[in-house]
């Protein structure tokens, strides 16, 4: 098993420790148990994880009180969600002593994560991410949030978890689409951050998509390696941390318009490519970078435009409604090169004036 420890000195946990192994599901309880001796334990899951069997792989023989989210995925992700766990937790007795398990994708890891940000003013949560996506991105770092009937994420809160268990073998259950889409996270990652990591993912594809073992544990180590040095620095996003939204605003913007037909990876695919484009308007690109990125996008089968039914939706509105946004308008994160984000002043996000988004979303 790897091992690593993100430090947040501010936080209600000053650390936090993430596990990351191959077939471990199966012996964690007693491990949350050894851990968490005295805090009762309370499960939030979905549908899914109790068909693909993770449910009852973890807890064995043992009992605690569980909430399973239904139906599984983004429709769920609202503040009625949010309410029924806190209302779940009570009926149960639960009080401050309670240590959320979140098992699942980043859907219940958000949904969960924010239920015991805000019960009896904030409860601890353990995070057992099963997607490709968890557990590149969403699991680590403390963002939790639900999403408005308008846009994603209008509410949430920072959380950091009391921990992070990754077992790299419930991946084996996604199907295709899920498990490709969560890819997105990883090479976003290294676009930002790693220039090195990109070259592996380029190389390695293969091996990712054949789900090898020691390959996906490579692949988490190497995303919370990232992550957790952007969160050790920043934990509450002043700056650094907003390099993670990469893609994100208007990657955001599709997603809501689609109906979150399209996953977050989808979107958020789209919105890299959207941020290349922005990226040659406003004259920082490298030549053939945008080809070199829109190709290993392509090799996730993932969608580079925007989907045709979505071409009359009012994307403009949606990122002015941005939770980032400020007089109603967001700040846009872009790169200066493979690996590295452009900064201006010290900071990590510009201004993009919105006919040069109007321009680009035409191009998509």
């Amino acid at each position: 098993m790897l091992e690593q420890e993100i430090k947040i000195p501010a936080s209600h946990a000053a650390s936090y420790r993430i596990i990351i192994g191959m077939d471990i599901l199966g012996s964690l309880w007693s491990r949350v148990e050894a851990d968490f001796a005295g805090y009762n334990k309370f499960v939030v899951t979905d549908e899914n994880l109790v068909s693909a069997g993770h449910l009852q792989k973890l807890l064995g023989r043992e009992k605690a009180p569980t909430f399973i989210i239904k139906p599984a995925g983004e429709t769920s992700k609202n503040i009625d969600t949010a309410v029924a766990i806190i209302e779940a937790m009570e009926k149960a007795y639960l009080g401050r002593d309670t240590l959320v398990v979140a098992l699942g994708g980043g859907t219940v890891g958000d949904i969960a994560g924010f239920a015991a940000a805000i019960f009896k003013r904030g409860v601890l949560v353990l995070h057992i991410p099963t997607t490709t996506v968890a557990q590149a991105d969403s699991s680590v770092g403390g963002k939790t949030g639900v999403d408005s009937s308008i846009s994603k994420n209008a509410f949430g809160a920072f959380w950091h978890p009391a921990a992070v268990y990754i077992d790299v073998a419930t991946l084996a259950t996604l199907d295709d689409r899920q498990f490709r889409a969560g890819l997105v996270e990883s090479v976003k990652h290294a676009i930002i951050a790693d220039s090195e990591y990109f070259d592996f993912l380029e190389c390695n594809l293969d091996a990712v998509f054949g789900r090898k073992p020691d390959v996906l544990e490579q692949v988490a180590n190497w995303n919370c390696k990232i992550k957790g040095s952007v969160v050790e620095a920043d934990p509450g996003e002043k700056n650094l941390r907003r390099i993670l939204n990469y893609g994100h605003t208007i990657g955001h913007a599709v997603e809501a318009a689609s109906g979150f037909e399209l996953l977050h990876g989808e979107a958020v695919a789209i919105g890299i490519i959207a941020a290349g484009l922005i990226e040659i308007e406003m004259k920082l690109a490298e030549p053939g970078r945008l080809e070199r990125i829109r190709q290993i996008l392509q090799k996730l089968n993932v969608p580079v435009t925007l989907p045709k039914e979505l071409a009359d939706k009012d994307l403009i509105d949606l990122i002015k409604r941005d939770k980032k946004a400020v007089n109603k308008w967001p700040k846009f994160v872009l790169i200066s090169k493979i690996g590295e984000v452009y900064s201006h002043d010290g900071q990590y996000v510009v201004d993009v004036a919105p006919e040069v988004v109007e321009k680009v979303l035409d191009k998509l």
